[in-house]
């Protein structure tokens, strides 16, 4: 990888899916959505219930992720606890524009705000 590509991004690598790994096995929902900038993994955000890119980052410690909503392009460093500036990651770039948030369509229960973080 070229120098220009801070540790913990590999920008070849595509999104692991469309939503959360975790909330999807487990028939759960998510308020927004996050990549892994290192592998791919798609996981929720810090407000959703189940906070699964935060805990991917502390189950791997790949550092960095970027948010996977449409029109969305900032990354986040866990391990120094701020933004910064990324490549262009490997397509999609987000989670189709017609899935709803919170989503997935369905699996929301009416009183979602009540549940989140």
């Amino acid at each position: 990888m070229a120098d220009s590509v801070p540790a913990g991004i590999d920008p070849t690598v595509p999104p692991s899916g469309t939503g959360c790994v975790e909330c999807d096995a487990a028939g759960g929902w998510w308020v927004h959505l996050r990549r892994c900038a290192q592998c791919g993994h798609v996981g929720c955000c810090d407000s959703s219930p189940s906070q699964h890119a935060t805990a991917h980052f502390r189950a791997t410690g790949h550092p960095v992720m970027q948010s996977f909503e449409p029109g969305e392009e900032w990354f986040w460093d866990f391990a120094g606890e701020t933004g910064l500036e990324g490549p262009r990651l490997a397509d999609p770039q987000a989670h189709p524009d017609d899935q709803p948030v919170p989503g997935p369509a369905g699996r929301v229960p009416a009183d979602w705000r009540d549940h989140v973080n």
